[in-house]
């Protein structure tokens, strides 16, 4: 697990893996540079870094020029922090603002670095490779006919970058499997929908958010708004929040998404070093729901910013978490722009939940936990169960003039096909009726 997180990227998403709080051009680097200007600057140090860059520079097999040994100077400083912190030179500066616009090329994996080969950490939603049926947990082993073992996790993601319409070839092992599958994805230009929904049964929503961008706030507000036209203008009774596989993104867009559920109450409280990185944000009186119950589904991919609505939504008792143990990171990073066209993605404070809880390294704990689970439909085998109108010499229904047999509904046929589908969001549907149900009678 420790090689997963300390190796995590989006492929050719930019939207690293995270709580992500961008700032304008110099507002961080000169609140910095005038803090370290009363400080003593490592000379020695410096003459150390300047002595090895010689060094290089005079001895090295090959002739390297002074900016790629820069960058990559600056790159050590930042990966020896934390897992999160990265230089971005200006292509993945600009990834990174594409993907937290939601539009941005490659095939739409999660992916990360475990025992030398890319782990699938999650397909994104209604991408190439969701497409092609690239499913979390597989271990790419082979990028065409190159070995993944031994590569860098930037050099496999640049492998498998490319233009839209080109191709590429997955050689993959997973677990149930006898023999690795081989997988042809075709690149695209990908525009994620952050937000998808639909009505599960009658008065009861569905919302499904895959990642956290600029609009997620203003698409969940719009979602909730067609949920109700579809059930004739009504308040919905309930309504699922599905934010499994979710890696995360901005953090302002996960403040937006609590406060459409919470009427008051702190959200997020971020915490420092630096006094001017703590932060308390808190929501501003509107639940747009109206107090119908919510079941949240998480999983171990949900990470961050989906981490941090679960666990507003759990600390305010407002909705019940259903599902696995989530991801557990409770970082944020700022993104701090340089004056060459690149940035640095530096973490600068923890978040805690609003009870004050560090999810950090640990993930939420889901109120309900559910097991990775597939249902089937028993196969019908002619035979039927015996009941008290099929016994001889029955009494009749005094209150019927004929026997009226009970066959299985279209309804019936379709929650069977969810439960096969979907077992999670079936038992979260059923759990939202239960309390519809429950509230119903204690009204009476």
């Amino acid at each position: 697990m420790k090689s997963m997180t300390r190796n995590t990227l989006i492929l050719g998403l930019g939207l690293m893996l995270g709580v992500m709080l961008a700032v304008g051009q110099g507002v961080l680097a000169e609140r910095e540079n005038s803090r370290h200007s009363a400080q003593s600057i490592p000379l020695e140090d410096i003459r150390s870094l300047s002595e090895v860059f010689g060094k290089i520079k005079e001895n090295y097999v090959e002739e390297v020029k002074d900016k790629e040994l820069l960058e990559n100077a600056i790159r050590g400083l930042l990966s020896g922090l934390d897992p999160h912190s990265a230089y971005l030179d200006k292509k993945a500066f600009t990834d990174l603002r594409e993907g937290t616009s939601g539009e941005f090329g490659g095939l739409g994996i999660v992916v990360g670095m475990e025992d030398g080969f890319v782990k699938v950490i999650s397909p994104i939603d209604d991408t190439p490779a969701a497409r092609a049926g690239v499913k979390a947990g597989d271990l790419v082993i082979r990028l065409d006919d190159k070995n993944v073992k031994g590569m860098s996790l930037e050099d496999a993601v640049s492998e498998m970058r490319g233009k839209p319409n080109t191709t590429i070839l997955l050689t993959i092992v997973r677990k149930g499997e006898d023999k690795p599958l081989k997988i042809k994805i075709t690149r695209d230009i990908i525009k994620v929908q952050s937000v998808r929904s639909k009505t599960l049964e009658e008065g009861f929503g569905y919302i499904r958010i895959s990642a956290f961008q600029e609009r997620t706030g203003s698409d969940l507000r719009k979602a909730l708004s067609s949920l109700k036209k579809e059930n004739n203008k009504k308040n919905l009774k309930g309504l699922v929040l599905d934010m499994r596989n979710n890696p995360g993104g901005l953090l302002t867009a996960a403040i937006e998404v609590s406060d459409a559920f919470l009427e008051n109450g702190v959200v997020v409280s971020i915490k420092g070093r630096d006094e001017s990185n703590n932060m308390t944000h808190s929501a501003k009186g509107m639940d747009l729901l109206n107090d119908a119950p919510i079941v949240v589904l998480i999983n171990g991919g949900s990470a961050s910013a989906s981490e941090i609505v679960a666990g507003a939504l759990q600390d305010h008792k407002r909705a019940i978490i259903m599902g696995r143990q989530s991801f557990g990171k409770a970082s944020v990073q700022t993104v701090v722009p340089l004056g060459n066209g690149s940035a640095l993605k530096l973490t600068t404070a923890r978040y805690y939940t609003p009870n004050g809880t560090s999810i950090q390294a640990k993930g939420i704990t889901p109120d309900i936990e559910l097991n990775d689970l597939k249902v089937s439909k028993n196969e019908d085998n002619g035979l039927k169960r015996t009941k008290e109108k099929d016994l001889s010499g029955h009494l009749e229904n005094g209150d019927e003039e004929e026997t009226v047999e009970i066959k299985d509904s279209k309804d019936t046929e379709e929650k069977l096909k969810l439960a096969e589908e979907d077992y999670a969001l079936y038992e979260a549907l059923n759990l939202l009726k239960g309390i519809h149900l429950v509230k119903n009678i204690q009204n009476r």
